[in-house]
């Protein structure tokens, strides 16, 4: 499975960006897909995911301001960020995983990754 995302770009606090991510490959083995971000200096987190199912998970840093959504074939997924805030400023990574069937999309292993999209927040 191969992961293209696209969409960064500096922004000033309160603005909005759409990110996008295409998948290609074995996509019918997916059970979710999920953007994790990963600010300097602080561990990756899962922000929100997505189950093959639609089934939705947010982060509560991220509640009511960003928005995922994808396809039950699990070709795209996008991830909609609005009210942005300089603290969101992040690497930010589409991910994948063959390895979550019946599990919460919040609690799998993530095991395929685009190579990140940088997204700046301007206060």
């Amino acid at each position: 499975v191969q992961l293209v995302e696209s969409g960064g770009g500096l922004v000033q606090a309160g603005g909005s960006l759409t990110l996008s991510c295409a998948a290609s490959g074995s996509l019918s083995s997916i059970d979710a897909m999920g953007w994790y971000r990963q600010a300097p200096g602080k561990e990756r987190e899962l922000v929100a995911a997505r189950s093959s199912g639609g089934y939705i998970w947010y982060a509560d840093s991220v509640k009511g301001r960003f928005t995922i959504s994808g396809d039950d074939g699990m070709n795209t997924l996008s991830l909609q960020l609005h009210s942005l805030k300089p603290e969101d400023t992040a690497m930010f990574y589409c991910a994948a995983s063959d390895k979550g069937l019946g599990s919460p999309v919040n609690h799998i292993e993530y095991n395929y990754w685009g190579q990140g999209t940088q997204v700046t927040v301007s206060s």
